[in-house]
């Protein structure tokens, strides 16, 4: 029968979801720690072979295409995550259907729109092949929705990471390999191409699942209940970001489009490693704790406390290496402009540790109404500044919006702890007293550093004084706890 349950339990005892958890993000940390530094390597030698008007296409064409992807879903995909009771057939079957209808749609419109976009952002062929790889490869990544749901849901990210390590993989050598060989903006193309394939074939064998078609009104009606509310966020989210990009292509240019890209993309890479794992695993968990608030409490402090020792030194340690690593690695120093903006990006990378993972906290608990009032303030913060200072200081302009706009993270602090009682003290103590220490070595030494292996020095050093700074503050049994918390022995 269709609406038969699947084999999902219906309920996930404390102490399973709790194994689960740590065991995914430790997987998913681990498993994926070679990948982003390929990742890293890849980054770097990108943007040594591509010149920021290239790289501007690339970021221009992918804020297109994920523009138009966030109408591939209503919300439907978090719903199922999120459902306290049992996944049935219909809603997997009903999920699917729906999606793909949406990106079909989607597809029509694309490639309705060539011409206007050719002719609005001076996109030659080359970016236009790209614009349909990045289609067949929204068209790909759809058909792997469901069963990357199932995963989640069930907390097996063990699994869930292979997909996402070949599609890295697979993309970064592509593009790296193309770009050597001089082939431009077609690099991406290749590379996207890949990846969707690859991801699609791999997902299918780690999890296997028949696509089933049907829309079932009961089902419809129940995941929507949930589904709108969060897709309205994400829609806000997808306006103030991919949408903003967009418009500020026309004011600021590919080349400074491509600085703000660059400076974003380094600053996001430390959370890369850590939040969006840990992101991706605590969002199911919180659903399940969700009725216990004590343990949902404690849950979310060591979750916040571990994200922001491991974000806060790397983003400060970033910024203090950022001009001398510009001046040393061969033709870099092309980005010295973008240098401004990604000392602002890292900044809001810090808020975001904190603020996207109390966002995630109030969309797993139900609050979607209060994420939506967030998602609308930075929305409408993002639109009122960023094109106006863009248009009187250029791409600095944005930094100098985003530098606004990061501060005002401090809402969703307030707002979460409407519904959660946790100590930001105990968040927050030791990584920034840490980071603090850290920071002034940095502040005293870097200025010594003139070769890499100087460099490589003062980054050891660095690395124990913050090291030492954090058992300094929580003694010497912060090391045990640790050891146990990743035990499951306690939270």
């Amino acid at each position: 029968m269709l609406d038969t349950i699947t084999d999902e339990p219906q309920v996930i005892e404390y102490q399973e979801v709790k194994r689960r958890s740590v065991s995914g993000v430790l997987a998913l940390i681990s498993r994926t720690f070679i990948v982003q530094i390929i990742s890293f390597i890849a980054t770097i030698a990108l943007t040594i072979f591509l010149d920021p008007n290239i790289y501007g296409i690339f970021y221009l064409v992918s804020s297109v295409v994920n523009f138009l992807a966030y109408f591939s879903d209503i919300g439907l995909a978090a719903a199922l995550i999120q459902k306290k009771e049992t996944v049935t057939r219909k809603d997997l079957a009903t999920t699917f259907t729906v999606q793909q209808i949406l990106v079909f749609l989607l597809l029509l419109l694309l490639f309705s729109l060539r011409s206007l976009l050719r002719t609005q952002y001076n996109i030659d062929q080359s970016g236009m092949y790209l614009l349909y790889a990045m289609g067949i490869s929204l068209f790909l990544s759809s058909l792997k929705t469901i069963p990357s749901i199932m995963l989640e849901r069930e907390i097996k990210f063990n699994k869930l990471i292979l997909p996402q390590i070949l599609e890295t993989l697979t993309f970064n050598f592509i593009a790296v390999y193309f770009a050597w060989k001089g082939f431009g903006v077609t690099a991406f193309t290749f590379a996207v191409l890949a990846r969707g394939v690859v991801g699609l074939v791999v997902m299918y064998i780690v999890y296997p699942w028949r696509p089933m078609l049907g829309i079932y009104k009961d089902s419809l009606r129940s995941l929507l209940r949930f589904g709108l509310p969060y897709q309205a966020n994400t829609f806000l989210a997808v306006l103030k970001d991919d949408g903003v990009t967009i418009i500020l292509t026309k004011i600021i240019g590919t080349t400074g489009l491509g600085y703000i890209g660059w400076a974003s993309r380094w600053a996001g890479l430390p959370l890369r490693i850590v939040m969006d794992n840990l992101t991706k695993v605590s969002f199911p968990t919180f659903a399940r704790l969700q009725h216990d608030e004590e343990k949902l409490g404690r849950a979310v402090e060591v979750s916040l406390k571990y994200l922001c020792m491991a974000a806060f030194p790397v983003l400060v340690g970033m910024g203090f290496f950022a001009l001398p690593l510009v001046n040393i690695i061969p033709k870099y120093t092309k980005w010295l402009p973008a240098l401004i903006p990604l000392y602002v990006y890292l900044y809001n990378s810090a808020w975001a540790s904190i603020s996207t993972s109390l966002t995630n906290l109030l969309n797993a608990t139900g609050h979607i109404k209060q994420t939506f009032k967030l998602m609308l303030m930075w929305t409408g913060l993002t639109w009122a500044t960023m094109p106006l200072l863009a248009i009187k200081f250029g791409y600095l302009g944005v930094s100098y919006a985003v530098l606004i706009i990061a501060t005002s993270s401090f809402v969703t602090i307030i707002t979460a702890k409407k519904y959660l009682n946790f100590s930001l003290l105990n968040i927050l103590k030791t990584p920034l007293i840490s980071t603090m220490t850290m920071s002034l070595f940095l502040f005293i030494s870097i200025h010594l550093a003139n070769s890499t292996i100087s460099l490589i020095i003062i980054g050891i050093l660095a690395s124990v004084i913050y090291i030492c700074s954090v058992l300094f503050v929580e003694g010497i049994s912060f090391v045990e706890r640790t050891v146990n918390y990743f035990k499951m022995k306690h939270v």
